[in-house]
């Protein structure tokens, strides 16, 4: 049972995108279909993107794209900051203040921040990893945009990422593979895990939802040429393993895979339905 249980965890969580991987990889790697998708968004006749000025889009797919994964980041900083501030006010000696925080009614945030703080250091890390290998594939790469390659106006030579990489060193100034803009919205995939460990049966609207918000801030920059399509999914993949191997490294398999903790449990394998355990800081 914990065998099959582990063949399944790992498949779904690493088997499936490996696959998804390669067959991105095959099919816009070794292909020219990311230079056709792009060509019909281009105007041969004013040799622009016709949304590649657009205000409306350089509002709100631009400049507000960071803004929700931004506030949950920061939100996570806060929130693991003050987890540690409760254990520290002692009963015996801060009785008033802990009085006082009582009836302004922060001693529950309080309290409910110190048993989360694991969750809110995982969010924290998980962030800043998938950040920071975003940041290594970009430099380490050095893939220019659409509108910077001579196919579209620019005057670089459009490469796959994998003939400019480098694993030790800078590759060059080009940083557009992969898309930064879709890793925004990707990185809220560290909440899925969040509600797996709990085993909240909305975890998978909390997943599609990041799914989303990751295409969305994706495409529509591949609409106003600073994108290929490819660029989108390589930054979901990019993020999903990031965030996966720190989940693991919070919280281990078995914290994250409902059917090993409902079978030790002796309930029946639907976590869909399953109540809540308690937090475990």
């Amino acid at each position: 049972m914990v065998y099959n249980s582990r063949n399944r965890f790992y498949l779904t969580h690493v088997g499936i995108p490996l696959l998804l991987a390669l067959a991105l990889y095959v099919c816009f790697d070794l292909t020219g279909l990311d230079v056709i998708l792009s060509d019909w968004m281009y105007n041969t006749t004013t040799h622009a993107f016709p949304l590649q000025h657009n205000k409306l889009f350089e509002t709100i797919t631009h400049k507000w794209a960071r803004i929700i994964p931004n506030w949950t980041g920061e939100a996570a900083i806060i929130g693991a900051v003050l987890s540690f501030l409760w254990p520290r006010i002692k009963a015996e000696k801060h009785a008033k203040l802990m009085a006082w925080l009582e009836k302004v009614r922060v001693a529950p945030a309080l309290r409910f921040l110190t048993r989360h703080r694991r969750d809110l250091l995982f969010v924290v890390f998980a962030f800043s990893i998938t950040t920071a290998a975003i940041h290594y594939f970009k430099s380490h790469t050095s893939i220019y945009c659409p509108v910077e390659t001579t196919l579209y106006g620019g005057t670089e030579q459009k490469k796959e990422w994998f003939e400019n990489f480098n694993l030790l060193h800078d590759a060059g100034k080009g940083r557009c593979w992969p898309g930064g803009h879709a890793s925004g919205g990707f990185t809220m995939m560290a909440l899925f895990f969040v509600a797996r460990r709990y085993r909240w049966r909305h975890a998978r609207k909390v997943l599609a939802f990041s799914l989303i918000l990751g295409t969305i801030y994706g495409t529509t920059r591949v609409f106003q040429g600073w994108h290929f399509m490819s660029h989108t999914p390589w930054a979901g993949i990019i993020v999903w393993f990031s965030t996966f191997l720190t989940a693991m490294a919070f919280y281990g398999r078995t914290r994250l895979d409902a059917s090993v903790q409902l079978a030790a449990e002796g309930r029946p394998i639907n976590p869909t339905i399953a109540p809540q355990p308690q937090a475990q800081p």
